[in-house]
């Protein structure tokens, strides 16, 4: 039954491809979660203030604009409101984007970090979706539930802030291999918007991904817009230091770990001078 369904579904889809020329734009409100345990010992007023703080690292809003085979995803720029502060590394202040083509099968990050500019540029490989029969309403249309689970490649910000235990044995262990970090996606999409692309760095379904989580991020599109006569215009990112993902993960590696060193070293010195 399943999979009678999901044959359906993509004849339905690829139909729907080959009679329109979809391309307009989606609005997306993002909140992620945070850990407050990794500031230390806190008190509810406290986390509540620490919370209002970064409320403009937690709480975004971005664009989506989409054609049949590119997309461009990208954080709207806001003024932070009085009071308010988060970490500057880690957002983009609406000055970057990701760019997907799924027919040349070409994502291309451009992210500023660090106070450097970068083009994260990675083959698009086929996520392995596991499409489900459960159907909902978001806003108009219906949407139908996917799952995958693949290795959290995302940066670990909240990790600066954590303090590294001491070992009470002092000989030197063999170090154990890492293993890798699996992260489950949940995704919403909906072949009403025959598109195969979404929000961040997803695609790979029939039809446009309206809602997504992932970990401690949730995605959820308020607003679609499709245009029949303006010709929206996709381009792909041209400025920046070009590096693969590889690279770029590296370089994100040496600077939080440099980060946290400063860091941990100003808590030091405050535990040292009360």
């Amino acid at each position: 039954m399943k999979t009678v369904f999901i044959f359906l579904l993509t004849i339905i889809t690829a139909t729907t491809f080959a009679q329109s020329d979809f391309q307009g734009k989606a609005t997306y409100m993002s909140k992620t979660t945070m850990d407050m345990s990794m500031f230390g010992k806190m008190s509810e007023q406290q986390k509540k203030q620490r919370m209002a703080r970064m409320k403009s690292f937690l709480e975004k809003t971005y664009t989506l604009t989409f054609n049949k085979t590119t997309s461009s995803f990208k954080e709207e720029a806001k003024l932070d409101a009085p009071g308010a502060s988060g970490p500057s590394w880690g957002r983009s202040n609406g000055q970057g984007s990701i760019y997907k083509n799924t027919k040349d099968k070409k994502m291309i990050e451009d992210v500023e970090q660090f106070s450097k500019r970068f083009l994260v540029a990675e083959d698009m490989e086929q996520f392995q979706w596991e499409m489900g029969m459960e159907s909902k309403k978001i806003g108009q249309y219906t949407c139908y539930k996917a799952t995958l689970i693949k290795e959290d490649t995302t940066v670990d910000w909240g990790g600066i802030f954590r303090r590294d235990s001491k070992k009470k044995d002092s000989i030197k262990t063999k170090e154990a291999i890492p293993t890798k970090k699996m992260l489950t996606v949940t995704a919403w999409y909906t072949p009403q918007i025959p598109v195969s692309t979404g929000p961040d760095i997803y695609y790979g379904l029939p039809g446009l991904i309206l809602e997504l989580n992932a970990g401690r991020m949730t995605m959820l599109c308020t607003e679609v817009s499709i245009s029949s006569k303006e010709v929206l215009e996709i381009e792909a990112p041209n400025k920046g230091k070009e590096v693969s993902r590889k690279e770029y993960n590296k370089i994100v590696k040496v600077k939080t770990a440099e980060l946290k060193e400063r860091f941990q070293s100003r808590g030091d010195r405050g535990r040292r001078l009360n």
